[in-house]
């Protein structure tokens, strides 16, 4: 019985093991797609910028060609850009009623809606779709307006989860889903989809499964199709209560949003949401904070409603255990000078291993006043305005994972006595270079908010007197000092603390420039303030 008993534990422990090494391996991959976002959205701005040239060349070739055009624009935007997307699909309604056509009118229509349900506009999706002459469509026209109304009333049931009206709207989903299938062959995506779906909504869970993963294992699908596939799939094991199998289906769709650059995708947020459950926070907010920056960039209202929701959650318990690590860490260093003390009381024949000891805990104490001017820094900042902390976020993350980064190697080599290895790693930090960073970040999102403030700037003075910066230059001493005043920072201590100048300097650089202003230096400093930002 008792080799039983050692026997299952040891097979536990294996299986875990052989668990946890598929989902870091996973989480690995997710992480080197999401770090290449910006190539694959690169790669989607240049065929924009390709159908776009097209564009020009088509308007001489008439309507007809626009509308083609426009149809392909709007497909690169609906699930990237909703703006965008909006705006192409009333191109299409224009160029549709300038051709005097009602079936490309009514296939307008369709795509209208389609964008007005990504933003969580209900009404205005029946609206549009109520308007669609049904019999002027061709089979695949009407498939798509099938489905969409079915997904509409499909959107409508889990945003109300009422008891009354769920249920209707359900049956009136699956209704729609019925009349799109008999337009499809019964082996392709949609008809294999959407009746999963409807399984799905009618408690038919088992069926709903197999037809998911019929597409996923046996079909070639497309980035898009495989990452809603994958996300329908996982939303029933998290009813299921199997979060860890959700999990891997939402880290796959992720990745299959981010290659395809869909910005209106919930995959994360919900992935986001299930590592927060499990207890992994970090990267939970690293998730839900690329989440946000997807539905900001995408623009709908309904998208950044629901990640908002999560944000402030998820980032209050990132804050508590980076404060959980801070205390640690205090503890470790209280610890050890209670070694030390022990030390010079008992063991005086170690003298040598003492004095490194010594050393070792002065450089702990520095590193903790350094961690402390960190926090204040940051406590500092959240008297910018709320876009300029959202582009700094990032920016500050990185430096707290640096200082992990940096507690760990202290930790690690304090552990092996490695006490020279330790000061030569506070050696090699370059404060001087980080700072210079720092002024360029700032430049950087300064100019990003305020764009024309070099050009308001220079509208203050004669042409003689006008900033005239470097090649790559961003900002100068003089625009650096006037910057941080548009921003807020009245204070001439606090400007010349951030600068690294002194008081007297700052006085001195604001006077000169005051006096070659073209208006009073009373007034100077409010029109730096009146400078509009974007």
């Amino acid at each position: 019985m008792k080799r039983v008993l050692l026997i299952i534990p040891f097979f536990l422990l294996f299986h875990t093991a052989f668990a946890n090494t598929n989902y870091d391996t996973l989480l690995n991959k997710l992480n080197d797609v999401l770090d290449k976002k910006e190539t694959y959205d690169q790669q989607k701005l240049q065929r924009i910028e390709n159908l776009k040239k097209h564009l020009s060349d088509a308007s001489a070739a008439g309507p007809n060609s626009k509308y083609i055009i426009y149809l392909s624009l709007y497909n690169e935007y609906k699930a990237f850009n909703y703006d965008q997307a909006f705006d192409y699909a009333q191109k299409l309604l224009q160029t549709g009623r300038l051709l005097k056509d009602p079936a490309k009118i009514a296939y307008s229509k369709i795509k209208l809606g389609f964008i007005l349900l990504s933003s969580g506009m209900f009404k205005e999706t029946f609206d549009s779709l109520k308007t669609v002459n049904v019999s002027l469509l061709d089979n695949e026209a009407k498939k798509e307006y099938y489905f969409l109304t079915a997904r509409t009333y499909y959107d409508l049931a889990d945003f109300d989860k009422d008891n009354y009206y769920t249920p209707t709207y359900d049956r009136s989903a699956g209704k729609y889903i019925d009349s799109a299938s008999r337009l499809c062959s019964p082996t392709s995506y949609e008809y294999i989809y959407y009746n999963g779906l409807k399984y799905l909504k009618t408690g038919n869970v088992d069926q709903a499964v197999t037809d998911l993963k019929l597409l996923i294992a046996h079909y070639k699908l497309t980035d898009h199709e495989f990452a809603v596939t994958a996300s329908t799939l996982s939303d029933i094991y998290i009813r299921k209560s199997e979060p860890d199998s959700a999990i891997t289906l939402l880290m796959k769709a992720a990745m299959a949003d981010a290659r395809s650059s869909t910005k209106e995708a919930a995959a994360l947020t919900t992935l986001a949401q299930l590592l927060y459950k499990s207890g992994d926070v970090k990267n939970a907010y690293t998730y839900i904070k690329k989440a946000m920056d997807d539905a900001i960039y995408y623009g709908a209202r309904q998208r950044k409603l629901q990640v908002s929701a999560i944000l402030p959650v998820i980032a209050s318990d990132r804050i508590n255990y980076e404060e959980e690590q801070k205390r640690a860490l205090f503890f470790y260093a209280s610890l050890l000078t209670i070694l030390v003390c022990m030390v010079i009381v008992f063991a005086v024949i170690i003298y040598k291993q003492l004095q490194k000891l010594k050393i070792a805990d002065k450089i702990i104490l520095e590193t903790n006043h350094n961690l402390e001017k960190s926090i204040i820094e940051l406590n500092e900042a959240n008297t910018i305005k709320e876009e300029y902390i959202g582009y700094y976020f990032n920016l500050i993350s990185e430096y707290i994972n640096k200082l992990d980064k940096f507690k760990r190697s202290v930790d690690n080599k304090l552990t092996t006595k490695r006490f020279d290895d330790i000061r030569i790693l506070v050696n090699n930090i370059n404060l001087t270079k980080e700072r210079e960073e720092l002024f360029i970040n700032f430049d950087k999102a300064f100019l990003k908010i305020f764009p024309n403030f070099v050009t308001s700037y220079n509208e203050l003075f004669t042409e003689e007197n006008r900033v005239k910066l470097l090649p790559n230059q961003l900002l100068n001493t003089d625009l650096r000092i006037f910057a941080l005043v548009r921003l807020g920072i009245h204070d001439t201590e606090k400007i010349a603390h951030i600068l690294e100048y002194s008081v007297n300097t700052i006085y001195n650089y604001k006077a000169r420039i005051k006096s070659k202003s073209i208006i009073h230096n009373d007034e100077f400093e409010h029109a730096v303030m009146a400078i509009k930002a974007v």
